[in-house]
């Protein structure tokens, strides 16, 4: 018997609903709250915003696009330039990051308008199945490296490996797996936050937990906010990954609708997404916080579990915006273990690397026509060479870089189809 989906729209009660939000404040958790760390901010406020601007979207979406914003890792590198190398002045520095954030979601919402107003059927040709199946892959692909070295299986300078970190990284990934597979009943939706829960408590046994931190935390504490600056040449150095996000955005949309089985990109549409998005981001730049997107974590829960409603992601979003406020309870998630986290990662990915596959196999792209065989090969090549493109101090990579060039070749190949100069057109 198939389990039970959960669908989108669908309330679900209180006592079932809360541990699902709660596996989706989990997924998200640790990687969102590594980008204020790496800035040295206060966490509290990402996930104050983080939470507002997951309600924001669900809004914007009316309610049919299951998503929970994080924080985006396509800023890392251009905000430490921002910073500068004396760690003494970031927190002057990181005013003028602000600026570029906003900068940023005022683009995010100017290409939402112009979607909005031309449409979105210009995807079908400048993203094909056979150019987007890959793209798709690659976003848990590339990931494959934080999730394997969260989870301590890859060796350190010196060629050793961490036992321990892998010996509770494979406990979590095994109970998630296997609990996926032979749970039953409300068991069945939750093996994420079971698996989190088991390998916390190895973590526990294997003095691996710091407890210090949550005795000395405050129990109500308060988000600090950062004010923003404007500066024309820090805003051109920001802005750049802007295109990284998008495209990010993208991919996330057509997985997450491959998963729910509907076509998000028309209902509710990508220009209600991305100008979800585009908010939150903005408002997320003027209250001191970093730059949010659609986070892959969470899409692998909804893979996994089958639960898709907005509800579920909305408690999520609420619990944020409480712990944002609570010193005590924000510590004790904090203390969970990267290598926790890191067997949760493995199987994550992994499921978003497979919708890009599905995705082939769904839409029956033809591989014996070479268009098609040409699109996907060069993107997945490009977006796991290691290759990239810089724009200014900002690089191109990975899947960001393999979109960049599927969308350009699939144009081509669209304009040469139509032109009537190819032999077997690409499928659009």
């Amino acid at each position: 018997m198939s389990r039970r989906i959960i669908q989108v729209d669908e309330k679900v009660p209180l006592l079932q609903g809360f541990p699902l939000s709660l596996q989706h404040l989990f997924a998200m958790f640790g990687a969102s709250v590594l980008v204020p760390t790496l800035f040295k901010i206060d966490p509290a406020i990402v996930l104050l915003m983080n939470g507002i601007g997951t309600l924001i979207y669900l809004f914007i979406c009316k309610g049919k696009a299951p998503a929970f914003l994080g924080s985006s890792f396509a800023f890392l590198s251009p905000v430490f330039v921002v910073l500068g190398a004396d760690q003494a002045l970031w927190g002057g520095n990181y005013s003028y990051a602000l600026g570029g954030f906003i900068a940023s979601g005022l683009i995010f919402c100017t290409v939402a308008l112009i979607i909005g107003r031309f449409g979105s059927d210009w995807i079908k040709i400048v993203l094909p199945p056979a150019t987007m199946g890959p793209i798709v892959a690659l976003i848990g692909l590339e990931l494959a490296g934080v999730a394997t070295g969260m989870a301590g299986i890859m060796p350190d300078d010196s060629g050793a490996y961490n036992m321990d970190a892998i010996i509770v990284s494979m406990v979590t990934l095994l109970v998630v797996a296997f609990g996926s597979i032979v749970f039953r009943g409300f068991m069945a939706v939750i093996p994420v936050l079971v698996g989190i829960i088991v390998g916390y408590a190895v973590a526990i046994g294997m003095g691996m937990v710091d407890f210090a931190t949550i005795t000395t935390a405050p129990v109500i504490s308060f988000p600090t906010v950062y004010l923003p600056k404007f500066d024309i040449n820090m805003i051109l150095i920001i802005i750049p990954a802007s295109l990284v996000v998008i495209s990010e955005h993208i991919g996330h949309l057509v997985v997450t609708g491959n998963i729910i089985g509907r076509d998000l990109v028309k209902d509710p549409g990508l220009h209600r997404s991305l100008l979800g998005d585009g908010i939150a981001t903005t408002l997320s730049g003027f209250m001191g916080s970093v730059p949010v997107t659609t986070y892959g974590e969470n899409i692998g829960v909804m893979a996994i579990t089958r639960v898709y409603s907005v509800w579920v992601i909305g408690g999520a979003a609420v619990i944020s915006i409480c712990l944002a406020f609570i010193g005590k309870l924000s510590a004790f998630i904090q203390s969970i273990p990267t290598p926790v986290m890191g067997g949760i990662c493995i199987l994550l990915f992994g499921v978003i690397a497979a919708s890009g596959i599905r995705m082939l196999v769904e839409a029956k792209v033809d591989y014996s026509k070479p268009a098609n065989l040409i699109l996907t090969a060069v993107v997945l090549i490009v977006g796991l060479s290691g290759t990239a493109l810089h724009i200014g101090t900002v690089q191109l990579k990975g899947m960001a870089l393999g979109t960049v060039v599927g969308m350009a070749l699939s144009m081509i190949f669209h304009l040469l189809d139509h032109l009537g100069l190819t032999n077997q057109p690409a499928e659009h």
